[in-house]
């Protein structure tokens, strides 16, 4: 039963110790075994980064390594939280909860735009390795002197959903273009006969009005995200409590 019990509580990676407390230091560390896995994902996508394949580029044996790491899934773990070390938080909260959370949304795209093969992970179950938590410290210390704890929960999923939908959106299409071997313009293009189409009908105003008057299709996806954010941000702010001071009293009891 102690045996049980010990192997529950290292179902964790991060509470599985990273060398056993007696014998030699071990050859290799967790740290090389996940930029080698690492490596391979961003070359050749998630699914090449194989036990097998990484033991081959660190020079180990295939079998040797999961001394190191128990599982696949444990694997992804520490490749997951590595990515989240790139997210830059450091100085947050500064005290300007919109420039805060905009500077976190755009190291959380970045992140999803270097590395595609994330948009493949199911990141449901969360295992809180150091980088999570030291952005969940950060990031919700923003607005945590602000709204609830509840209210900061329901804010920030709707920042996080915003920015990896488009980001997921984003890598589809620059995965979508590369596979077709066209440029990403020639690929777009393919689809004007069937828009000329509807619009020559006259029978979809709506349509038209999007494809002739709308100005988001036509910026860059740079200037996309930068718009669809501030909007995020716009109603993040509805959310919040309104500003005390003169201007807030003077609202609260009229005109003197």
């Amino acid at each position: 039963m102690g045996g049980g019990m010990a192997d529950a509580e290292y179902v964790n990676i991060w509470m599985r110790p990273e060398r056993p407390a007696r014998g030699p230091k071990p050859a290799y560390s967790r740290t090389q075994i996940t930029e080698a896995a690492l490596r391979i994902a961003d070359a050749e996508g998630l699914e090449a980064a194989t036990m097998r394949r990484i033991a081959a580029e660190i020079g180990a044996g295939a079998m040797s390594l999961y001394r190191y790491i128990p599982g696949r899934d444990d694997l992804i773990e520490l490749m997951a939280d590595r990515l989240m070390g790139e997210i830059d938080v450091a100085g947050l909260p500064s005290g300007d909860w919109r420039a805060d959370l905009r500077r976190y949304a755009d190291g959380l795209r970045g992140m999803w735009l270097r590395h595609p093969w994330i948009a493949t992970v199911n990141r449901s179950i969360h295992s809180y390795g150091p980088n999570q938590v030291r952005l969940i410290e950060r990031v919700m210390g923003v607005l945590d002197p602000l709204v609830s704890i509840d209210e900061n929960l329901d804010l920030l999923a709707m920042l996080t959903g915003y920015v990896e939908s488009t980001a997921r959106e984003e890598v589809g299409l620059v995965q979508e273009v590369r596979r077709s071997g066209l440029s990403e313009a020639e690929w777009l293009a393919r689809g004007y006969p069937r828009i000329r189409q509807l619009l020559d009908s006259g029978d979809y105003p709506i349509f038209s009005k999007m494809v002739n008057q709308a100005r988001g299709p036509h910026l860059s996806r740079d200037e996309q995200f930068r718009y669809g954010l501030e909007r995020v941000l716009d109603r993040i702010a509805a959310g919040l409590p309104a500003p005390a001071g003169p201007l807030a009293d003077d609202r609260e009891h009229g005109p003197r």
